[in-house]
């Protein structure tokens, strides 16, 4: 909404003697919006004497004629006639309103949307005072609610009670109700309750109209937007409906399902009462019976009863069912991602994508599956570890740097890494996986011999293998290489540059420096 300026009173400091700063000064009014006033009456020729008597929303549309009026760029409908044809038998908002888009393709007007056609509508009704026709609509509404009357549990073995709570829901148009026993009154219960519900009506409606209670409905302000509860938005968009809580202590926007909790009382909890019950299911199973019974009952001030009303004229009218069931999820807040790119939960770890490793991220939890969620977008999902281990890891290669550097090593990699050496070092390799009973024994020392590039050159490592290849030790390995980088000998011509008198490598069976080397003044 636009804030108007207080142009009257602008023009009255002005008729006083006060400059224009000392009006915006004095008034919190910036000095621009002050000159905008003096600058469009002086232009208008109005003078105070000629406003004052003027209300302050006269003088500002004489000032600024036309500023802060919005007019609708949809084409606008007959309301009236709207309101007529809502009396008529099987008219609906949407068929009226699909009449109405039809009627601006053909004139080439814009049309609006369905919420605000009936939200217009409803408007509509409320200025001219009429009363509204729009009822209850046949599979549109079903109403839910926790029954205020409990019933109870007992166990044999300790003679103890337990309390059972009651899910009732109703829909408003037939009057067909669904009752649910549970444990507890917790969100995941509330879920599960409207699970069995839509497949006990064999469909959904567009609208659920709860409670005001917390598993619900987190925030219900008297002004702004309600906040529902996530994991609740998330099952109603699953059946393609939407939440519209009743007014906080307004029983009556819910009338149907408090009705029909009034006759749970009677019809179930009441029918029930000289009954123990020791399962759950057994409590289930009577208390279908008892429901089966109240839906047939015969209305009194009309025709049929709640079974057959739904059956013939509300159940074809349901949106069908989705393919899959709601999976139950519950939210966890603020889990920072570590530095290996795992978040924790239940004491095992999940992978999330590297760039996002020490941001806070929230994680949607099912029976199943494990989500990580920052902001709108999903990072990344997961198989849920059993609830039995601990300490595991649940990783994908993408969601790491470089995937194949945090790989588990492996003789496959270990062989990959030998062939971009050279040849020589892939058949030390070979021999050191050969000479193991056990391929996993063969990783330290294959990796010892390829670590070796991280000191020398990989040319010098390759030389340094083929030069301890051609002597007598099958399977060279770290002990053997190491001491032929370190003298040099895998350099071009370091065994040519020895004294004459000294064998070959070959007949004094090892790596050793001629004697030369340790003669006095020798060279070193």
């Amino acid at each position: 909404m636009v804030r108007k300026i207080k142009a009257k009173l602008v023009l009255q400091l002005r008729a006083e003697g006060l400059s224009g700063r000392a009006i915006a000064a004095s008034q919190q009014i910036s000095r621009s919006s002050v000159a905008e006033v003096l600058e469009a009456a002086d232009a208008a020729g109005a003078r105070w004497d000629d406003i004052a008597a003027l209300p302050d929303a006269e003088v500002y549309s004489l000032l600024f004629p036309g500023r802060g009026e919005h007019e609708s760029v949809f084409a606008e409908p007959d309301w009236s006639r709207v309101h007529r044809e809502m009396a008529r038998v099987g008219v609906t908002m949407r068929l009226l309103h699909g009449e109405y888009v039809d009627q601006c393709a053909q004139a080439g007007s814009p049309s609006m949307g369905y919420d605000r056609f009936c939200k217009s509508y409803q408007r509509h009704v409320l200025v001219t005072g009429l009363a509204s026709r729009i009822g209850h609509k046949a599979g549109q509404t079903v109403e839910v609610d926790w029954s205020g009357p409990t019933m109870q549990l007992l166990n044999p073995a300790t003679g103890e009670l337990s309390r059972v709570y009651l899910f009732v829901g109703c829909l408003p148009y037939s009057r067909y109700s669904f009752v649910e026993p549970t444990l507890d009154m917790k969100q995941v219960t509330w879920l599960r309750a409207h699970v069995g519900m839509f497949e006990h009506f064999s469909g959904s409606v567009p609208r659920i109209v709860p409670d005001n209670l917390k598993t619900g409905v987190i925030k219900h302000p008297k002004e702004g937007e309600i906040v529902l509860n996530e994991a609740y938005r998330e099952m109603a968009a699953h059946y393609s409906a939407a939440v519209l809580p009743g007014r906080v202590k307004k029983p009556k926007d819910k009338a149907s399902v408090e009705n029909t909790v009034a006759h749970v009382a009677t019809w179930i909890i009441a029918a029930l009462r000289k009954r123990q019950f020791t399962t759950l299911a057994e409590l289930k199973a009577a208390i279908a019976v008892q429901l089966k019974a109240y839906n047939a009952e015969p209305f009194q001030k009309r025709a049929g009863s709640r079974a057959s009303v739904f059956e013939s004229e509300e159940k074809a009218l349901l949106r069908p069912l989705p393919a899959a069931a709601y999976e139950i999820s519950r939210w966890v807040y603020g889990r920072r991602v570590a530095r290996n790119g795992h978040v924790a939960f239940a004491r095992n770890y999940y992978s999330v994508p590297y760039p996002h490793v020490g941001a806070k991220v929230d994680l949607r939890v099912t029976d199943t599956m494990l989500e990580v969620h920052r902001g709108h977008q999903r990072l990344a999902s997961h198989l849920l570890v059993a609830e039995n281990v601990v300490n595991e890891y649940r990783t994908h290669d993408a969601d790491l740097p470089a995937g194949p550097k945090y790989r588990q090593w492996d003789e496959h990699r270990v062989r990959e890494w030998a062939g971009r050496i050279g040849p020589s070092t892939v058949t030390v390799v070979d021999r050191v996986f050969e000479s193991v009973p056990v391929a996993e024994q063969g990783l330290n020392p294959a990796l010892a011999v390829l670590r070796l590039t991280r000191r020398f050159s990989a040319e010098r490592v390759e030389a340094a293998c083929g030069i301890a290849l051609a002597g007598p030790i099958r399977s060279p390995r770290y002990a053997h290489l190491r001491p032929i980088l370190d003298t040099g000998q895998d350099r071009p011509g370091a065994l040519s540059s020895s004294s004459p008198g000294t064998p070959p490598a070959e007949e004094i069976g090892g790596y050793v420096r001629g004697a030369s080397y340790y003669a006095v003044g020798g060279t070193r």
